[in-house]
């Protein structure tokens, strides 16, 4: 500014006091050094240079710009709350500028009159909004402006907050607005593009603002008011593009010209005050006018830049308010300045100067204000009259409210008779200027009149100033300024009408704008509002004005566009009354929440809106009364206009439907128009009584209140009607609906008219007739209007049927019945349960769709007719006529109860929020079944208790459906009523269900002995379930995306097991089988997981829905196949119904789990969910069962060959910890002990596997008992061996590994056999699986020939190395013609994978020509050992890779014949070096050299092969060593992060009952934490062996061996990752378990998952290291004494872990199975909501097919392949 310039030039030593806002302060003394580091900056002119020895010139240095920050001082907890709510305000920002970054679309919309009326509105209600909203920004940003302007210690960052929350929040709100808008937009207003564009520009420049005002920016004030003058400019640009520019640019430039006027004279007042600081003496007082002179200035600028802000919305009176703001600080500001100088100075004309230039100043606030006020009071102007007609309002208004004070009437009276003489003086005036003379006549006349009233007026305040205690010459004062008042009124044409609805225009307009401003708070502060109740009500108020604010703002519109027009006027008082009660309760509610939100910005701005909208709304009371009054009665007028143009409305409709170009409007559904058409036909209904009432009474103000709410609803009619003729997909209903809607809008009409006649004549009974009959047609068309809603005709077709039906019971008496008793009243029973059931799915549908309804009443009247037929030939059985007749007495009264509940139901489908509708069909549903009971009572002749049992039946089917709804209410009690009424009725219920168990047994049927235990067991159940409820009330009361496509597909997916025709199947049963249980228990892990994840990782269950929507679908494709060739048809049947229900209970969790995606912290949903899995498990057992039930051999086969499949995946476990040496003899017991037990067990397993092979030949039940006796015997087999194999001790591991690996050949082989029976199953003997069964079988009997030789040979030392090399021989010519078979590999790997594999080949090699050479038992053993896995792993990786995705044809048989002559090469190796062993002779031994060339030339080729299938964009993996460690860490910190969750977890609580396992959640989780302990010091051990060996320099990141060491370094990174994994998955697992969402099977499988990874990093650990090496001597030894001592208390870290994970799995297994035997304890403990004994049983039955089946086959691959030494691919298989 000027003044400041002028300030900088005068005094330039006192720069800095003016370029930053300082203020002198006192303060004490710190005591600190001196000595501080200096500081060197670069000079003015750049580097300059110093000379030793001399002194340099004075050099002088101008810092402009930011201070720096690290001499700042700390913020202050206000400024630490106000940078929190400026970040969360930029946030809000950003968010909104890329919202603004592209338009909104809208759906179609049509292009009759509603649809054009709808757009419109919604423009003006998206104006309305916007302009509101810039208000509100450009309010708070002048606010901004203002609170920062003073000292930064005296600021209130509170209120700094406020304005800044103000600004986010309403730019928010806008962005929605302006996108709406710019979809809406004509391109006669502006294109949507430029309007997105000025408000991202908006948008920007308050971005600027937030940056600049931050405590840590140090902008200068400057930058502050530049910023704040963006938003200004930006606010009303976007004024303009949307035509809301209300303010004209002329107010704005006089606005502008003032406010520089008033800096113009704060820069003279400034100068004169600096002359005043050169003569002052005292240094003190010279600053203070320096200081006084500067804020001066400053808030000056303060000024022009609020005004340059709130100009663009000056019309705003929060834009007003903040502008005076500003301009009484300028106000002070001189004050203070005038002050000082005061102060400092005597010199007279000094100070006289100093008071001139202040008065100027101040003259130039006050011409500034004032004009400012004028916009306020004035609004925009209306006649020519305005001054004279506004003195004569507010006057009379005067001696109306002073009427008992003679004397100030009397004053009004004289200020009155002056204002009016002006008036008339001007009118004169007006009519002698005139040049047409009947407008001058006009003018005389009005005039004269206008004279006549002032003249009476005068004398009637002369008799009251006579007579001041007069009370009737006050009151004739009173009434003659009422008549002056309307004199002038008429005289200056309605100027007076125009100005009060002119007021409530504006009143309204602020009314509205108040309100979004407080929704806008209210939303702001949901986060910080710490009381919910609160919140919710501020919620449910805020919407409810929302829905006000629409029909205020096309009020406030429609007066504008028709001023003249009185239904315009009228509906915008209607409006504005309305809107009162809801906006009155919304400033309730925000008052009450404003202590409750902890954010005290977000607080603030709440409760200034409220204040806000308290005033606006006492402001619209006032003119809306005060308008109602001036306008008249005019109701009755208005409401015949709207019906009119409701009338008009539907008939554009009509043609737009014929035209078929009629559309819904956005919002509206079938469903939602159809009730709002029925609830408002009962509010027409209802209204229009009023109006009859009122006008045969003559009452002319409540008809016009009764027609104005009769238009009110037909509007509402008219709106529903056209929605459902717009969302239906029947032409001939759309214009049914249409017409009838017409009809009713015509005959409104008329009787609004009637009615309005009847006014005139209100005695005259032809009137009264004539308006009866017009209401009743009305009626009638209003009673068609909602018949043509859907549904309504169905219900009305369905109680006709029954009336006709009911006649056939209008006769004397009935014919005799020609059936026997019995079927008759068989006959009769199950026609009421059929009625009884059609009653209650009528009650269903009414909360449904409205074909429902359709469907459920026209299969209740088809039950009726049923019924009604039963009863009437039950009546022919009657022996009397009075029998007879009480038969038909009751069917009557079951006709009328039948008729009331579709009445019901109709009326409830219509209108659902009608009062006590509900109440009223359930009642009706009662009266129906109560009938009905009656009736069966009466022909009832058994037993005693018999029709009791049925009526509680029946009442038991009626009330079910209340627990399916339990969201409607039933009754009035309130929540803790109900709670005792059920604990109450709950007891009795557990009472009387033990009397119905003791007198069914005592006092029943003494022949049916065999259904007591069922009575038993049933009424236990139920005491069972009624005990829980207790418990669930009891808690009770203490406490007091998208899943769519998922469901289409298994809904489509089960459909298709409907079709009629399946596909030509091309396998058998047994093959679909195999299929459909594979797929169904991959459904039951995948639930089972998700009851899991519900708890621990709710956003991965999208992941597990769509993999069990995939699975379903192979299943219903497989199970459709199976149902089709399954024998007999009734197998089929059951097979495909019972997938079909399973696909329902998939529908049903996939649905749970989209909801709880979106709220993972909906317990509820979370228990729905868990709910749902389980009831999915279930049904997985009965398509299991079903399946059994088709061929229960094959079935058995299925089960035996999954347990086998999870021996083999065991075994390979205890290879990996005999590998490591950790498996040991538990008592010191010898292979002696086991020898012969391993023997007989061996041959029992032959037995067996005789009778599985002949059972293929022979009866299901056979083949079931010999599949499960070998399971059982295989099992038994594989534990003897495991302990023979420990007791060899862990000094031998090879020969331990040879002894497991026989037996593993074994299972492997009877895993073969198995699925070679179950495909030779009922085949003919010349079937081609015959051959594959006698060659299984063959395999078998050789496996266990070599199981039994290894034996008998493993402690002779001089044999065993070659009986391992024989069966090592013998296993690689099995696992060859696996590779040779047609099969295609499950999965593929990598040609990389492949080419690491042969690096065992190679290895392999080696040693078996060094075990050739030294012909040592040992290195045999070991080279057997080897050639298995090596060979095995080769072979596997060469198949997967070789059908990679991409690899052709050529190249894949390349690769696999290369596989196999490698594999033959390496066998003819290891049956030379066999040779030797019987023969070593040197010639034999130099053999050995060509025999492994010819290995490794084969090996050359494939890994040629390999590389072929690689293609060009593959590159030689990095060198993993480097990274080892960090991997090895990283497993560390994982773990120990498991371990430190499992540290947090407590088991569920639970009441204590006797005879609980109450310790096993305590089991789980100290063996999860020893597991947890166990296996972090573990990898932490085998990180610093890796430093270790990289240190001894046996491992390197470029040696020669580097592919060697990569290749470890890899193993051992991904063993750590598993035993990481593992570990995390166990930790998840047991929290799980605990929780109460998880089986114990799920933590036995972590468990030993945690063991086999343990197994494989040992093994890692062990290929490299140095035995005695310290690291390895930690990870092998685990010490520890209390008293120091070290003692060995295990073998290895290993041990540690495999018994921490034993003791798991033990106490899981006991706490599982341990009671399985005792079916009473099962039934007590496992008993869980209602269900127990189902989730019991199915736990049982899940147990060993989830874990055999899923966990121990996804084992068996990993380790079968344990060496992946690439990561990306280690993380593909463990995923």
């Amino acid at each position: 500014m000027r003044s400041q310039l002028c300030w900088k030039n005068q005094f330039p030593q006192k720069k800095s006091t003016i370029l930053q806002q300082q203020f002198n302060r006192t303060g004490k003394a710190e005591h600190g050094s001196v000595a501080l580091p200096a500081v060197m900056r670069s000079g003015s002119s750049g580097p300059e240079t110093f000379n030793v020895g001399s002194m340099p010139s004075p050099q002088q240095q101008v810092m402009v710009g930011q201070m720096h920050r690290g001499h700042m001082p700390p913020l202050t907890s206000a400024q630490q709350a106000l940078m929190g709510t400026i970040n969360t305000s930029m946030h809000a920002v950003q968010q909104a500028q890329d919202d603004l970054s592209e338009l909104d679309s809208l759906p179609p919309l049509g292009q009759d009159m509603a649809s054009r009326v709808w757009v419109q509105n919604k423009v003006d209600e998206s104006k309305h909004e916007i302009h509101s909203q810039v208000d509100a920004i450009t309010a708070g940003t002048a606010s901004v402006v203002n609170l920062t302007a003073g000292d930064p210690a005296d600021t209130d960052y509170t209120a700094v907050g406020c304005a800044i929350t103000t600004i986010s929040s309403n730019l928010t709100e806008m962005s929605k607005g302006v996108k709406l808008l710019a979809a809406l937009m004509d391109d006669d207003v502006g294109s949507g593009e430029d309007l997105l564009r000025a408000a991202r520009t908006l948008a920007g420049a308050v971005s600027d603002l937030l940056k600049a005002v931050q405590p840590t920016s140090g902008e200068p004030r400057q930058t502050v008011l530049t910023a704040a003058g963006s938003i200004g400019q930006a606010s009303g640009d976007l004024l303009r593009q949307i035509g809301e520019n209300e303010t004209d640019e002329r107010f704005q430039d006089v606005l502008m010209s003032l406010a520089k006027a008033v800096a113009n004279a704060a820069a003279m007042l400034v100068l004169k005050a600096k002359n005043v600081a050169q003569v002052a003496e005292d240094t003190v007082l010279q600053n203070r006018v320096i200081a006084a002179a500067t804020q001066c200035a400053l808030s000056t600028s303060q000024l022009v830049a609020c005004a340059k802000v709130v100009s663009p919305t000056i019309s705003s009176p929060v834009c007003q308010e903040q502008l005076i703001e500003a301009g009484k600080l300028v106000d002070r500001s001189v004050e203070n300045c005038v002050r000082a100088c005061q102060a400092a100075t005597s010199d007279s004309e000094l100070l006289k100067q100093v008071s001139a230039a202040a008065s100027v100043v101040s003259q130039a606030l006050h011409d500034l204000l004032q004009h400012v006020r004028q916009f306020a009071s004035r609004g925009e102007p209306i006649g020519r009259y305005d001054q004279a007609t506004d003195t004569i309002m507010c006057v009379t208004e005067s001696i109306f409210s002073s009427m008992g004070d003679a004397g100030e009437m009397v004053r009004q009276a004289r200020v009155l008779a002056q204002a009016t003489s002006d008036l008339v003086n001007a009118m004169r005036s007006d009519a002698e200027a005139e040049i047409d003379m009947e407008n001058s006549k006009k003018l005389l006349a009005a005039a004269k009149l206008l004279a006549d009233s002032t003249a009476r007026m005068v004398e009637a305040a002369k008799g009251a100033a006579a007579n001041p205690e007069n009370e009737d010459q006050q009151q004739r004062l009173r009434e003659a300024a009422e008549g002056l008042r309307v004199a002038t009124n008429a005289a200056a044409q309605n100027a007076i009408k125009k100005k009060i609805v002119n007021r409530l225009e504006v009143a309204a307009k602020q009314a509205a704008a108040a309100a979004t401003q407080t929704i806008a708070a209210s939303q702001n502060a949901a986060i910080s509002n710490k009381n919910p109740s609160a919140q919710q009500q501020l919620v449910q108020s805020c919407k409810a004005v929302a829905d006000h604010i629409p029909q205020l703002v096309q009020g406030v519109r429609g007066s504008q566009a028709q001023a003249e027009d009185l239904s315009a006027q009228l509906a915008l008082i209607i409006s504005s009354q309305n809107f009162l009660q809801p906006g009155s309760k919304m400033v309730s509610s925000a008052k009450a929440a404003v202590p409750t939100v902890s954010d005290q910005a977000a607080a603030m701005q709440l409760s200034q809106c409220a204040k806000n909208l308290a005033t606006s709304l006492a402001e619209l009371r006032t003119a809306s009364q005060k308008a109602h009054e001036a306008c008249g009665p005019m109701e009755i007028d208005s409401a015949l206009n709207t019906v009119q143009t409701l009338k008009n409305e539907l008939q554009d409709a009509k043609m737009a439907a014929a035209e078929s170009q009629l559309k819904p409007l956005p919002g509206e559904t079938l469903e939602k128009c159809a009730q709002d058409l029925g609830s408002t036909s009962k509010g027409v209904g209802s209204s229009m009584a009023q109006l009859l009432t009122c006008a045969a009474q003559g009452n002319e103000h409540y008809t016009g209140v009764a027609a104005r709410e009769t238009a009110q609803a037909l509007k509402t009619l008219a709106q529903a009607a056209r929605g459902v003729a717009a969302s239906t997909n029947d032409p001939e209903a759309a214009h049914a609906m249409l017409d009838s809607a017409r009809d009713v809008m015509e005959g409104s009409a008329m009787l609004i008219q009637e009615a309005k006649q009847a006014l005139i004549a209100p005695g005259d009974t032809e009137s009264q007739q004539r308006l009866a009959q017009v209401a009743k047609a009305v009626s009638h068309s209003l009673n068609n209007c909602v018949n043509c809603l859907p549904g309504q005709k169905d219900v009305d077709v369905a109680l006709k049927s029954i009336g006709e039906a009911s006649k056939k019971l209008l006769v004397d008496s009935l014919p005799p019945s020609t059936k026997p008793f019995q079927e008759a009243q068989s006959e009769l029973n199950q026609a009421a349960a059929d009625l009884n059931q059609s009653a209650g799915e009528v009650v269903h549908a009414t909360r449904g769709q409205s074909g429902e309804l359709a469907a459920a009443s026209g299969k209740f009247s088809d039950d009726f007719d049923e019924f009604l037929d039963a009863g009437i030939e039950m009546a022919g059985q009657a022996q009397t006529k009075e029998d007879q007749m009480q038969v038909i007495g009751n069917l009557k009264n079951i006709s009328m109860a039948s008729s009331k509940l579709l009445l019901a139901a109709k009326s409830l489908s219509v209108d659902p929020g009608a009062p006590n509708a509900k109440n009223l069909l359930a009642a009706a549903a009662r009266a129906v079944t109560e009938s009905i009971n009656q009736l069966i009572m009466l022909c009832t002749q058994q037993a005693p208790g018999q029709k009791e049992c049925d009526n509680a039946l029946r009442e038991l089917e009626t009330v079910k459906g209340m627990l399916e709804n339990p969201n409607e209410p039933v009754s009035d009690l309130s929540y803790f009523d109900c709670i005792e009424s059920v604990m109450e009725n709950s007891k009795v219920l557990g009472e009387s269900m033990a009397g119905i168990s003791q007198n069914a047994k005592t006092g029943g049927n003494p022949k049916a002995q065999h259904t007591h235990d069922a009575i038993t067991e049933a009424a236990q159940l139920m005491k069972e379930a009624v005990d829980d409820i207790m418990v669930t009330l009891n808690e009770a009361a203490s406490e007091v995306g998208l899943v769519g496509g998922m469901v289409d597909a298994i809904a489509e997916a089960m459909s298709k097991l409907d079709e009629g025709t399946p596909p030509e199947p091309k396998g058998t049963f047994v093959d679909y089988q195999t299929t459909v249980v594979k797929y169904s228990k991959a459904i039951a892990v995948t639930a089972q997981e998700m009851m899991t994840k519900s708890v621990t990782n709710p956003e991965e269950l999208g992941g597990l829905a769509s993999q069990m929507t995939t699975d379903y679908g192979h299943l219903a494709l497989q199970g459709q196949m199976a149902a089709a060739t399954a024998e007999p048809e009734e197998i089929g049947f059951q097979i495909r119904t019972r997938v079909q229900d399973l696909g329902h209970g998939c529908i049903f969790l996939v649905q749970k789990a989209g909801a709880l995606q979106v709220c993972p912290t909906d317990s509820y949903t979370k228990r729905e969910l868990i709910e749902c899995a389980r009831s999915v498990t279930e049904k997985v057992s009965l398509v299991l069962s079903a399946l059994q039930a088709g061929n229960k051999g094959t079935q058995a086969c299925i089960t035996a060959a999954t347990a086998v499949s999870g021996i083999i995946a065991d075994l390979d476990t205890t290879i990996m910890f005999a590998t490591a040496g950790t498996l040991n003899a538990e008592n010191g017991e010898t292979f002696a002990d086991h020898r012969e037990n391993i023997l007989k067990t061996a041959k029992a397993l032959v037995e067996d596997t005789k009778l599985l092979v002949s059972g293929a030949a022979s009866t299901p039940d056979k083949l079931a008992q010999a599949a499960q006796s070998s399971a059982a015997t295989i099992t038994q087999l594989a534990e003897v061996v495991k302990l023979g194999a420990a007791s060899l001790g862990s000094n031998d591991p090879e020969t331990q590994v040879v002894l497991i690996n026989a037996i593993k050949d074994v299972a492997k082989a009877l895993s073969d056999l198995i699925g070679a029976t179950k495909g030779a199953a009922s085949k003919p003997a010349d079937d081609p699986s015959m051959y594959q069964l006698k060659g299984a079988a063959k395999v078998m009997v050789t496996n266990v020939t070599s199981l039994l030789k290894t034996v008998k040979a493993v402690e002779d030392e001089a044999t065993r190395g070659t009986r391992a090399l024989e069966a090592t021989i013998e296993y690689i010519k099995q696992e060859l013609t696996v590779f040779q078979s047609k099969d295609i590999p499950e999965k593929t790997s990598s040609p990389e994978e492949s080419i690491r594999m042969t690096k065992g080949i190679t290895m392999a090699t080696a040693k078996a020509v060094a075990a050739g050479n030294s012909c040592r038992q040992e290195d045999v053993i070991a080279t057997a050992n080897l050639s298995r896995k090596a060979v095995s792993d080769m072979l596997i990786a060469c198949k997967q890779a070789s059908f990679y995705p991409d690899v052709s044809e050529e190249v894949r048989t390349r690769a696999l014949r290369y596989g196999t002559e490698c594999t033959l090469g390496y066998l003819d190796l290891l049956e030379h070096v066999l040779v030797i062993l019987q023969k070593p002779t040197p010639e034999l031994k130099h053999q050995l050299a060509a025999f492994s060339k010819r290995v490794a030339g084969a090996v050359t080729e494939l890994i040629q092969a390999a590389e072929a299938m690689k293609g060009t964009e593959w590159v030689d993996p990095e060198d993993p060593t480097v990274i080892a460690e960090t991997e090895l860490l990283g497993a560390a910190a994982s773990i120990e992060a498991a371990a430190k969750k499992l540290e947090q977890l407590k088991p569920r609580a639970k009441p204590k009952q006797a005879d609980e396992t109450l310790d096993f959640e305590e089991q789980i989780l100290e063996a999860a934490k020893s597991i947890a302990a166990a296996t972090s010091a573990l990898v932490k051990s085998a990180s610093a062996a890796q430093r270790e060996l990289v240190a001894q320099g046996k491992v390197g990141s470029i040696p020669a061996n580097a592919a060697d060491d990569g290749q470890w370094s890899q193993g051992l990174i991904s063993a750590a990752r598993m035993v990481a994994a593992a570990t995390s998955s166990l930790c998840e697992a047991a929290n799980a378990s605990v929780q109460g969402h998880a089986s114990e099977e799920k933590l036995i499988s972590s468990a030993k998952q945690v063991a086999a990874s343990t197994a494989q990093l040992l093994v890692a650990c062990k290929v490299k290291a140095d035995q005695d090496s310290e690291s390895m001597k930690r990870l092998q030894v685990m010490v520890t004494d209390a008293g120091g001592k070290i003692l060995l208390l295990e073998r290895a870290a290993g041990n540690a872990v495999k018994r921490a994970s034993d003791n798991l799995v033990r106490a899981a297994q006991k706490a599982a199975f341990g009671k399985a035997d005792d079916d009473d304890v099962v039934v007590k403990t496992k008993f869980v909501g209602g269900i127990a004994q189902i989730i019991a049983a199915q736990e049982e039955m899940l147990k060993k097919e989830r874990e055999l089946e899923e966990a121990r086959k996804k084992l068996a691959q990993i380790r079968q392949q344990q060496y992946k030494f690439l990561p990306t691919e280690l993380r593909e298989d463990e995923g």
